[in-house]
C-alpha cells in the first residue's frame, strides 16, 4: 500500500481550490454572524458562554477516540482555569488536562506553531497516563505506528504513519507550512483550505504515541481562529463526533493519496455545520441566561433541579422531551407533587406542554411567550 507520505512529491498535496470558493465565503459570513451574536451577550454571560462551548468540545473531541469524560468535572476544570467561581467537584486527571489544553489553544490562538506549543499540548493531554514511552515529545519507539481494527491476529491496518525517525524533520516542515500559510505568513490560505489540508497532513505525519486526534483537531481550531482573528468557539468536535464513521472513513480514504479535493470539501462542510450548532448553541445560552432572570425566585427546590437537569441536556433537550416519570425520578417525589409542579411550571411560562395523558411532554419555553 502507497500511503501518501510515500508518494512522490509528498507533502506537495494537490486540489481544486475553485471547488472550495463558494464555501469559504460562506465561512466569512457565518464568522461574522457568530461573531456579533456572541457580542450581544454580558462579560458574565460570555464568560459561561465560553465554558459551556469549550467543556462540549473538550468531552467530544475525547469521546470521537473513545474516552468518556463526565461534562461537569470539565466545566469545574474549566473555571478554575480561567479564574472563575468554582465548586470543589473532584476532577480526574485526563479530565483537568484536555480542559487545560482546551484553555491553551483558547488564549494562545494567534502565537506562531512551534514544537514547544505541541509538547505542551501533549503533555496536558497525556497528565496521569503511565503507559506511553513518551510524554510530552514525539514517538521514537521502533515499531511501526499503524491505526488498526478488528482481531488481534487478524487486524486490519487502516494506516501507516511514517516510521518514528522521520518524525522530527516531518514535523519541522509541517510548523514551515503551518506559519507561512497564516494569514500573515508568507503564503497565507482561506480559513477553510488551510484547517482542513493542516488536518490532514498533521494526522498523516501522526508525530506522538497517542492523542494525535485531540492534538489535530484543536490545530483545525488554532487553524480557524487566526483566520478569523480571535479564539475560536466553534463546535468542530461536537459535529464531527455526530457522524466520525464519515470522518474516520474521509482520513483513511485520503491518507492515501496527495490529491485531497474531496477532504478539503468534506471538512469544508463539516466546519460549515459547526458554525450552525455554534449558533444556535449561542442562542440556547443567551436564552438561558434571559430565562433565570425572568423566573429567578418562582421556582421551588424540586422545580430548580429539573430546570438546571434540562438545561444540561443542551439544545437537543431530553429525547422526546421531558415526562412525568423524568420529573420523579429526578426529584424523587410523588407523582401528584410532580403533576402539581409541572403545571405550575406551564402556568409561569417556563415550559411548555404537547401530548395527552401518558403521552404529555414539557421543554423548556426559551422564547419568553406563555
Amino acid at each position: 500500500m502507497k500511503w501518501n507520505w510515500t508518494q512522490e512529491g509528498w507533502p506537495q498535496f494537490t486540489y481544486n481550490a475553485a471547488a472550495l470558493e463558494q464555501l469559504e465565503r460562506r465561512f466569512l459570513l457565518s464568522s461574522g454572524e457568530v461573531i456579533g451574536a456572541v457580542r450581544h451577550v454580558s462579560d458574565e454571560e460570555r464568560n459561561l458562554l465560553r465554558v459551556e462551548l469549550l467543556s462540549d468540545e473538550a468531552v467530544k473531541t475525547s469521546e470521537i477516540e473513545g474516552e468518556m469524560l463526565d461534562r461537569l468535572s470539565v466545566q469545574s476544570s474549566l473555571r478554575r482555569q480561567f479564574g472563575l467561581d468554582t465548586d470543589n467537584r473532584p476532577i480526574k486527571p485526563q479530565e483537568s488536562g484536555i480542559a487545560e489544553m482546551m484553555v491553551d489553544l483558547y488564549e494562545s490562538w494567534s502565537a506562531p506553531l512551534h514544537n514547544e506549543t505541541l509538547f505542551r499540548w501533549h503533555g496536558m493531554l497525556m497528565t496521569g497516563n503511565r503507559r506511553l514511552e513518551m510524554i510530552g515529545g514525539y514517538r521514537t519507539h521502533d515499531d511501526a505506528m499503524q491505526i488498526v481494527s478488528g482481531r488481534l491476529d487478524n487486524p486490519t491496518v487502516h494506516y501507516e504513519a511514517p516510521p518514528s525517525r522521520q518524525v522530527p524533520a516531518e514535523m519541522a516542515a509541517y510548523m514551515v507550512w503551518f506559519n507561512r500559510s497564516a494569514p500573515n505568513g508568507e503564503i497565507p490560505l482561506p480559513a477553510l483550505t488551510r484547517a482542513g489540508l493542516g488536518h490532514l497532513y498533521f494526522e498523516s505525519i501522526h508525530p506522538f504515541e497517542d492523542g494525535n486526534g485531540r492534538i489535530g483537531r484543536a490545530l483545525a481550531e488554532k487553524s480557524l481562529a487566526q483566520n478569523v482573528g480571535q479564539p475560536s468557539l466553534i463546535a468542530l468536535a461536537y459535529t464531527i463526533e455526530q457522524n466520525r464513521k464519515a470522518y474516520y472513513d474521509q482520513l483513511e480514504r485520503h491518507q492515501r493519496t496527495l490529491d485531497i479535493t474531496d477532504w478539503l470539501v468534506y471538512f469544508a462542510e463539516t466546519v460549515l455545520e459547526a458554525q450552525q450548532t455554534t449558533l444556535k448553541r449561542v442562542a440556547f445560552y443567551i436564552g438561558k441566561a434571559q430565562f433565570y432572570d425572568r423566573f429567578r425566585g418562582q421556582f421551588n427546590e424540586r422545580q430548580e433541579k429539573v430546570i438546571a437537569r434540562m438545561f444540561r441536556e443542551g439544545p437537543a433537550g431530553f429525547k422526546g422531551g421531558l415526562s412525568a416519570e423524568n420529573y420523579i425520578s429526578i426529584t424523587r417525589t410523588s407523582r401528584a407533587t410532580a403533576t402539581r409542579d409541572l403545571h405550575e411550571l406551564v402556568e409561569r411560562g417556563a415550559l411548555t406542554r404537547a401530548g395527552e395523558r401518558r403521552h404529555t411532554r414539557y421543554a423548556l419555553n426559551l422564547s419568553g411567550n406563555k
